[in-house]
């Protein structure tokens, strides 16, 4: 407050002016604004945690099974611990940098994209690949069985725990030759790891306790000589600085229908903004792309030109329950989601008592409050989601039990978050929710700030 009033003339003299409290009333209110802006920026969550799923990661595992001085064996599984978040085709693409001159002498349940420079090798077979960064890629469910390895062969797809705990992971086996290490302990392990998937980033490998191997049905364990682990984690800033999904709202209590915000994922006729007219079909060289990268979205053009778009209706009203029926729509015109999956925060999901057409699981993090869920397909009927045209939509609808006091007032039936595959999907504007017929219009900040209390506008005042 001292600063603002050293603003002030020097023969200003609030004894002989008036006006003077209105005028430090007015200096309060740009005080109290200064520190609702500062709590609103502080408040926001950093990239990369998600609250929903906090110790969500890929972890890299890496167990030495062999070590003979001039070569390795050593066995590579990859870990989706993500409630959520699992990874598409074209799959994982992992990578990592050698310490020495180390080279993949041969490979099983995965190969290497690049041989590399092998000429160092002279009059023997030659390596699988000699890349000082090598990237190796899943084998696809089709590869000859003698190539294969356990949990291998899935194309690189990797389910998330919640949908599918039998292919979350992924491994392979590798030998290796050039090693300077004189035995296992002195084995240089390899740094710099990468997935090749948008938005991940993994730390260094450190060294864990050896992994222990059941065999005989558990009546004997085997251990590894060591063990590291590469921790892999999400930032959806990083995957895409535009987000990937909007969301639309209606209710049978309003004839209005609240469509994705205007721009939610980008504008027609900006730089990078590409999209294909009703009628209109896309060139060819459009249409083709490299089946091992990820194709940039090609939508069809839209007011909020997202490539999905998830409608939320609240449609009817019985004595104890209320029905809400969810459509999930794909505006991609060249590409088809499988094993797709919808996150829903909203604090009535803990009533609810049928889920038609999908999958439910609750996502209760914390065991205190059961707000969230997530929803997916069902295998062989709608787990894959078909590109943009008659077929490119899946819908569902479900029951809730109404509380005590439930009412459809305040914006309570409709979801507060909304992610589609682990991406935050835009919401509408609060003020533009549906409303009862005889609800009236939102306060304003302007026409709230008088409810005020005396002693918080005080508070404000005296230390903000």
């Amino acid at each position: 407050m001292e600063i603002l009033i050293s603003f002030r003339s020097s023969n200003y003299d609030s004894k002989k002016n008036p006006l003077w409290v209105l005028d430090r009333i007015s200096m309060g209110f740009v005080s109290v604004l200064v520190c609702l802006v500062v709590l609103s920026f502080s408040s926001t969550p950093s990239y990369g945690f998600d609250p929903l799923d906090p110790q969500a990661n890929i972890t890299i595992k890496w167990d030495l099974l062999l070590s003979t001085g001039s070569s390795d064996t050593v066995k590579v599984t990859i870990l989706n611990f993500q409630k959520y978040r699992h990874i598409e085709a074209p799959g994982w693409k992992l990578g990592w940098d050698w310490k020495g001159k180390e080279a993949i002498s041969s490979i099983f349940g995965a190969e290497a994209t690049q041989q590399g420079d092998c000429s160092r090798f002279k009059g023997q077979e030659l390596p699988h690949c000699c890349d000082k960064h090598p990237v190796v890629i899943d084998l696809l469910p089709g590869a000859p069985y003698n190539t294969r390895f356990q949990n291998c062969c899935k194309g690189g797809v990797l389910s998330s725990m919640t949908q599918d705990t039998s292919m979350y992971a992924a491994s392979f086996q590798i030998a290796t030759v050039g090693s300077t290490a004189a035995n296992y302990s002195d084995f240089a392990m390899p740094e710099n790891f990468t997935l090749g998937l948008p938005g991940y980033t993994c730390g260094q490998p450190v060294e864990v306790q050896p992994t222990r191997i059941p065999v005989d049905g558990g009546r004997r364990w085997t251990q590894v000589l060591r063990t590291w682990n590469a921790v892999c984690g999400y930032s959806s800033f990083l995957a895409s600085p535009s987000p990937k999904c909007c969301v639309s709202l209606s209710a049978f209590y309003d004839s209005r229908i609240v469509d994705c915000s205007t721009c939610s994922c980008g504008c027609q006729g900006q730089p990078g903004s590409k999209c294909i007219k009703d009628g209109e079909t896309p060139a060819l060289l459009q249409q083709k792309h490299d089946p091992n990268e990820e194709p940039p979205p090609l939508v069809r053009c839209t007011d909020h030109m997202c490539p999905i778009q998830i409608h939320w209706h609240v449609k009817e009203s019985y004595r104890q329950y209320w029905r809400v029926k969810m459509t999930i729509r794909n505006w991609n015109i060249i590409k088809n989601y499988s094993q797709w999956n919808m996150v829903v925060l909203h604090p009535n999901l803990k009533n609810i008592t049928t889920v038609f057409s999908f999958s439910y699981a609750s996502l209760n993090e914390f065991r205190t409050t059961n707000d969230s869920g997530m929803f997916w397909g069902i295998k062989y009927y709608n787990d894959m989601l078909l590109q943009e045209g008659h077929s490119g939509n899946v819908q569902s609808e479900m029951l809730l039990a109404k509380e005590p006091g439930f009412s459809f007032g305040g914006g309570w039936a409709f979801p507060r978050r909304i992610m589609f595959n682990g991406d935050e999907c835009v919401m509408p504007q609060p003020d533009n929710y549906p409303r009862l017929p005889n609800a009236s219009p939102p306060l304003s900040f302007a026409s709230s700030f008088p409810l005020l209390s005396f002693s918080t506008l005080l508070f404000l005042l005296l230390f903000c």
